[in-house]
């Protein structure tokens, strides 16, 4: 038990300090929550994930055994853009230096942890700890006139979560999110004219929010063979980046937006589950990130309620995943997702700082039992590079166009242990 309170809380102090400057896949959503959901192209909410179930379904918890789980990712993506036409340098235009560029950081790193006991005959109480998303640049050439340039966005959340089965085979879980969120942005002074608080937009360091919210769901296997799952996350209400107050609408708001999936898990013998799910995320709650450029950036200085954002619309992703128990201790997983990315061709300019552009995803992974009760997980997803181009909407008509792309690999490890 100690050595068990001791690893928990080296994963816990490792989520708080680690910088995990993420540029997520689904958006900037993570695919999946977990070793054993990245293997299967990041589904889950039909079938126990184990003590990682709250990021997913808190349902799902219930149906599960109690334990607890340690595991990180090494996230490594790959993103940039391109500009083609030289700019007019006509007065009141913003062209941009032609050329292809490359953001750096390249490799960060992803923890997880997850506990949860059984609480009376039906019950059970869980605790996660895991990293959402977030968006990250960095480029070093002048982007929009000074470098460095980009923005750092990481988000985190303790899921303390409730759940509990009816009529044996149906369970319902809630789960409180406290969500954690840190921010900074350089490079950004040339748009210093357009904000409705100059001193609040760029280069003030890192600030942080907490909020809250919550995420309810039901799992119900409702044959041997067949499970269908629900969970819905509601928008989280997070505190504002005061230092850029005069960057993100209302000034500096960026809640997290809500989200619901729905899914089915089928089993057609003791030896294969095969899983369907399907993910909306609405990005079109939240003004900083909906907001569009234009007409905005015109009409509404930066910061303001109607402050242009980065035009993201809503995303659904639809996911795909297998997992085959080969022999006694060794289970392979494999999966598939696919989302059009949020990103229209008229948003390009303000998405160099956020390209995240991602569509595609290939997953692959395995479980190994090196002990009673005791699995070594890992996963290896693969996000297929993926292009948007459109015009330089600050620059003369088809003088210049812009081009976002990102490819991206995941690498993850996990180490789980079941209670006896």
């Amino acid at each position: 038990m100690r050595s068990k309170a001791l690893a928990l809380t080296a994963a816990f102090i490792l989520l708080l300090t680690v910088p995990a400057e993420i540029l997520a896949t689904d958006g900037y959503f993570t695919l999946g929550y977990g070793t054993r959901s990245q293997g299967m192209g990041g589904t889950g909410v039909a079938f126990p994930l184990g003590t990682l179930s709250p990021a997913t379904n808190p349902a799902g918890l219930a149906l599960g055994e109690g334990g607890w789980e340690l595991g990180v990712g090494l996230f490594n993506p790959n993103r940039g853009y391109e500009v083609k036409g030289n700019p007019s340098g006509y007065p009141g235009t913003f062209g941009l230096a032609p050329g292809k560029f490359e953001s750096g950081s390249k490799l960060f790193p992803i923890p997880h942890v997850g506990y949860a006991k059984k609480v009376g005959s039906n019950g059970i109480f869980g605790l996660a700890m895991y990293g959402n998303g977030g968006m990250n640049t960095n480029y070093s050439n002048k982007a929009f006139g000074f470098s460095p340039v980009g923005v750092n966005l990481s988000q985190m959340f303790i899921a303390p979560t409730y759940a509990a089965t009816f009529g044996g085979k149906h369970a319902i879980g809630a789960t409180a999110l406290i969500g954690y969120q840190m921010f900074e942005a350089k490079g950004l002074q040339a748009f210093s004219g357009y904000s409705s608080n100059p001193a609040k937009l760029t280069n003030t360091g890192t600030d942080s929010a907490f909020g809250f919210g919550v995420r309810v769901g039901y799992l119900g296997q409702l044959s041997k063979q067949f499970a269908v799952g629900a969970s819905y996350q509601s928008r989280i209400a997070m505190g504002e980046f005061k230092k850029y107050a005069g960057l993100y609408a209302e000034q500096g708001d960026f809640d997290i937006p809500s989200n619901w999936t729905v899914g089915v898990a089928i089993t057609p013998n003791d030896k294969v589950r095969i899983a369907f799910d399907v993910q909306q995320m609405n990005y079109g709650d939240v003004k900083s990130v909906a907001n569009p450029m234009l007409p905005n950036l015109m009409q509404s200085p930066l910061g303001t309620d109607n402050g242009a954002g980065f035009g993201w619309k809503n995303m659904t992703a639809v996911k795909f995943g297998v997992e085959h128990h080969a022999s006694p201790g060794f289970t392979w997983r494999a999966g598939y997702a696919y989302g059009k990315q949020p990103i229209p061709s008229s948003e390009v300019l303000f998405n160099i700082l956020a390209p995240g552009v991602i569509e595609q995803h290939a997953t692959f992974g395995f479980s190994q039992a090196v002990g009673t009760g005791k699995n070594i997980d890992f996963a290896l997803t693969r996000a297929f590079n993926k292009n948007v181009s459109g015009p330089n909407p600050l620059e003369v008509p088809g003088l210049q166009t812009i081009t976002l792309g990102m490819d991206q690999w995941v690498f993850t490890v996990g180490y789980s242990v079941k209670f006896k």
